[in-house]
């Protein structure tokens, strides 16, 4: 499952995130991981969740980035849910480019049972509707 935060910056998706990832520790019965673009939510984050800044390994753009969470998921077959702050600023703002990657990141998602939850940067309307039938929107 590929679930989406969606708004404009300062709207409290970051927020909305890290109490999911909190929510989500407390239910999983394998790894929880937060990703990032760079470290800033070391306190916000309980210290049971993985965080990883992709600055750290280089990551940019939306190709890097399924082959990192492909990595993750690959690394780790007792991971249950990925959470992923600032999905643009590590991909890039392409729009059609975000649908395809979130295409490939369900299909990721249905092969390792992981749950998969984005932070989107931008309207609702400025969004592919092909990415609806893959994505739930959860804001």
């Amino acid at each position: 499952m590929v679930s989406l935060i969606i708004g404009h910056k300062g709207s409290g998706k970051t927020k909305l995130l890290v109490d999911k990832v909190n929510e989500a520790i407390e239910h999983s019965d394998g790894h929880v991981i937060c990703v990032e673009k760079e470290t800033k939510l070391t306190y916000d984050v309980n210290y049971r969740a993985r965080l990883v800044a992709t600055d750290s390994y280089f990551v940019s753009g939306f190709d890097a980035f399924y082959g990192f969470l492909s990595g993750l998921c690959a690394g780790d077959h007792d991971v249950t849910d990925i959470f992923v702050d600032a999905t643009f600023r590590i991909g890039g703002r392409d729009y059609e480019q975000l649908a395809d990657f979130l295409k490939k990141v369900d299909d990721l998602s249905k092969m390792t049972d992981t749950r998969f939850c984005f932070t989107i940067s931008t309207d609702l309307e400025n969004l592919p509707e092909r990415m609806f039938a893959y994505c739930e929107k959860i804001n």
